[in-house]
């Protein structure tokens, strides 16, 4: 039996329930610090000693976090739907939650990228990444996270899944950062849509959609509810 094409898309505040900041506060800091002295590539060219500092930081953060019910439960549809997962955030909790396919559209922070091509990515041993490690170029290694400023080349790649999707749900994201916000509109108009999040994001021009106003782990169950799961 062929499976439905369920395409879970997730924000920030799908992590934010397993302890992770968001990535920008109310006061435009992620963590302290302006997001244009650690996020984007002037900075990296600046001071990339505080930028590598700053990635390390939340790298453990990220490796000390655990999956929440939300995480878990998006896995567990596996066994019921062709699952697949396009996440804004840079953590890899819904690969430790189980889920086999996910695109991450901002990288992943578990990865190292050179910082002369990015196609030359590398996971990294613990949770680190040191100044003097280097790629095969020579060139030093940086967090495989997409900074303001640089193109998203997972965005094509997740439009053609929205676009096949046969139920698509929207999960913790306000939908504040482009290109990535757009992705909603690939859905076809016939797909159900369901939007899960306490601030339901105001998205004009789709149909068939079933908002929830609660967080991820307590949406989810509502979820499954209406898929019937």
């Amino acid at each position: 039996m062929i499976k439905r094409k369920l395409v879970v898309f997730t924000g920030a505040g799908i992590s934010a329930e397993s302890g992770l900041k968001t990535f920008r506060d109310a006061d435009g800091l992620w963590e302290g610090y302006d997001v244009t002295e650690v996020a984007t590539p002037e900075a990296w060219i600046r001071n990339p000693e505080l930028v590598q500092r700053f990635y390390n930081e939340r790298r453990r953060q990220v490796l000390a976090a655990s999956p929440n019910n939300a995480h878990l439960a998006i896995a567990a549809l596996q066994q019921d739907f062709d699952v697949e997962i396009i996440t804004q955030n840079i953590d890899d909790l819904h690969e430790r939650a189980g889920s086999k396919k996910v695109t991450h559209l901002h990288g992943i922070i578990t990865y190292a990228q050179s910082s002369k091509n990015p196609n030359l990515i590398y996971p990294i041993n613990g949770d680190e990444i040191n100044m003097d490690e280097v790629c095969e170029l020579g060139s030093p290694l940086r967090p495989h996270v997409v900074w303001f400023g640089e193109a998203v080349p997972m965005i094509e790649i997740a439009a053609k899944i929205c676009a096949k999707a046969d139920v698509f749900v929207l999960i913790g994201s306000s939908l504040a950062v482009y290109p990535a916000a757009g992705l909603v509109h690939y859905v076809r108009s016939k797909t159900p849509k369901f939007i899960i999040d306490p601030k339901i994001p105001d998205i004009g021009g789709l149909s068939n959609v079933t908002k929830i106003s609660k967080s991820a782990t307590e949406g989810v169950k509502d979820l499954l509810n209406y898929l019937k799961i």
